[in-house]
C-alpha cells in the first residue's frame, strides 16, 4: 500500500485530493527499492509505470499515469489539459492544470516538491523547486499559470513537501555566491558553525519564503529530510555520496477529483 504523507491544509479542501508519496507501495527493487516514478532513472520500465499507476490510482485518476515534465531545474511553467505521452514531457518546472481526474505531480530525489490548489476555482499545481528553479521563479511562474485557469493567489493553498534539510545540505562558496548576489538577504538562509567551514543552506525555508512573498493564502511545510530518511525516500546527495551508480525519484502529485 502506498502511503503518502498529507497537508493539513490540502487535505481538508473539497473536490482536491493530494499526496507527498514516499517509498511505500512500490514494485521497484535494488537502488529503487519501493515506489521509484522516475522514468530518468535506469530502473524497469515496467516497474516504474506501475509505481506511476499506483499513484494515480490511489488519487482517483482517470488515467493510469501521472503527468510530469521532464525538469530541468528552471523557472517555467506551463498548464495541461489531457495526459501526456511518456516521451513527449515538456521541458519545464512547474505544471498546473483545472481538468478534472488528470494527476498532475513533480519528481524529486533532495530538492522540493510544492503542490497549489485553489478550491474554488478547481485548479492545481505542482513545482519542482531546486534551488536553481526557486531562484530562477519557478514558484511564482506555477502560480501565473494557475492565475490564467482562473486561481487567485489570495485563495492558493501550498504546501511544501519531503526535501534535503539544512544539516545536510552542504554548499560550496560558488552555490553561496550565486544565491546571495540574486538576492543579499538570501545570506540569512545559509548557517555555518565555524568562519572555516562549509554553508548549510535551507532549501525548505527558502521556498517558503518565496511562497509567502508571492501572496498566496497559506503555506505548510511538510518537509522530514529526503538525505537522512532512507527508508521513507529517495536522495540524490546520499547516492552521490556512496557513488552509487543511480537513484530513485518519489512523486508528489495532485488532482482536480
Amino acid at each position: 500500500m502506498v502511503h503518502p504523507i498529507q497537508a493539513t491544509s490540502l487535505a481538508r479542501s473539497s473536490g482536491i485530493r493530494h499526496g507527498f508519496f514516499t517509498r511505500a507501495g512500490g514494485v521497484s527493487g535494488g537502488l529503487y527499492a519501493g515506489l521509484n516514478c522516475g522514468p530518468g532513472s535506469a530502473d524497469a520500465p515496467a516497474n516504474v509505470a506501475e509505481n506511476r499507476a499506483r499513484v494515480a490510482r490511489h488519487l482517483g485518476g482517470t488515467h493510469p499515469d501521472v503527468a510530469t515534465l521532464y525538469q530541468i531545474h528552471s523557472g517555467e511553467a506551463i498548464s495541461v489539459d489531457e495526459p501526456i505521452r511518456p516521451n513527449a514531457r515538456p521541458k519545464a518546472d512547474g505544471i498546473v492544470t483545472n481538468t478534472p481526474g488528470l494527476v498532475i505531480g513533480v519528481l524529486t530525489a533532495d530538492c522540493a516538491p510544492v503542490l497549489f490548489a485553489d478550491p474554488e476555482a478547481g485548479v492545481v499545481g505542482a513545482a519542482h523547486a531546486g534551488w536553481r528553479g526557486a531562484v530562477g521563479g519557478v514558484l511564482e511562474a506555477t502560480i501565473a499559470e494557475m492565475e490564467k485557469l482562473g486561481a487567485r493567489r489570495n485563495r492558493i493553498l501550498t504546501a511544501i513537501g519531503p526535501a534535503i534539510n539544512q544539516v545536510s545540505y552542504e554548499v560550496g562558496p560558488d552555490f553561496e555566491a550565486t544565491l546571495v548576489e540574486s538576492c543579499a538577504n538570501n545570506a540569512m538562509f545559509l548557517s555555518r558553525n565555524s568562519p572555516h567551514e562549509r554553508a548549510h543552506f535551507d532549501l525548505p525555508a527558502f521556498v517558503e519564503m518565496r511562497l509567502k512573498k508571492a501572496g498566496v493564502a497559506d503555506v505548510e511545510r511538510k518537509s522530514p529530510c529526503t538525505y537522512s530518511n532512507e527508508s521513507d525516500f529517495f536522495s540524490f546527495r546520499r547516492s552521490q555520496h556512496r557513488s552509487e551508480p543511480d537513484y530513485g525519484r518519489q512523486i508528489s502529485a495532485i488532482v482536480v477529483s
